[in-house]
């Protein structure tokens, strides 16, 4: 098998306006203002007069390319809820995402480690992301993000499973994977991503009483008047702006 073929869609080919999150999510807005979506706590990113087009990848078609296609086939043949399982299959930047729900995170991750013609039998990164956006407070914003290695077959895949902020919960990946402990402590520490099951779900980079997830985009920014030798630096958002 070969890697060569490209399995990239221009991002410039697909029209912003007409791209939706998935299933129930609705349409994207063409444009968003801002690096965050904070308001009333002042902009110290310097960001604040941002404003770009917002793109999700699109779902891919066969073929897949790479050895995306067999991975896929094999992992239907393992896990025979696969297509219950996976709402959207992305090919972006020679890269294979699987979104799936979250009900089947085990099952599907467990097919991955476990069957001889899958063997991901390494769990390098749990991560979240919040893909806030003002226009649908109530989406499923936020994303549990899994990267998986196969040691055998060197291949790698990515897991996706979203998430409300009213409803943040999903399976814990410990008992398969014993790396997804302190990641999955820093994926709740910073995004409030609950992980059922986890061991010991307490914080692990901010202080045990900090209230807050820090890396959610509607997390208070804050800021502090700073004095340096009688010489005052003013706010960031009046140092410069980016456009």
């Amino acid at each position: 098998m070969t890697d060569d073929a490209s399995t990239d869609q221009p991002a410039a080919e697909i029209a912003p306006t007409t791209i939706s999150h998935g299933p129930g999510d609705g349409a994207v807005s063409a444009e968003k203002h801002g690096m965050f979506g904070v308001a009333g706590s002042g902009d110290t990113s310097g960001f604040g007069g941002l404003v770009r087009d917002k793109w999700v990848a699109p779902a891919a078609a066969r073929p897949y390319g790479s050895y995306f296609d067999e991975l896929v086939d094999n992992l239907q043949i393992v896990y025979p809820e696969f297509d219950a399982a996976v709402t959207k299959i992305v090919v972006d930047r020679d890269e294979l995402t699987l979104e799936i729900k979250r009900e089947h995170l085990l099952g599907i991750a467990g097919a991955l480690r476990n069957d001889q013609s899958l063997r991901f039998e390494l769990l390098s990164s749990v991560s979240g992301v919040d893909y806030f956006d003002a226009n649908q407070p109530e989406s499923a914003r936020l994303h549990s993000v899994y990267h998986l290695t196969s040691m055998t077959y060197r291949r790698r895949i990515r897991l996706e499973v979203a998430l409300t902020v009213s409803d943040p919960h999903v399976p814990s990946l410990t008992k398969l994977y014993p790396t997804a402990d302190w990641q999955e402590r820093e994926t709740w520490d910073l995004f409030g991503i609950i992980y059922d099951g986890h061991p010991a779900l307490t914080r692990i980079l901010m202080p045990d009483d900090w209230d807050g997830h820090p890396q959610r985009k509607d997390y208070p920014l804050g800021g502090i008047h700073v004095q340096y030798k009688g010489a005052t630096i003013p706010p960031p958002d009046e140092r410069r702006v980016y456009k």
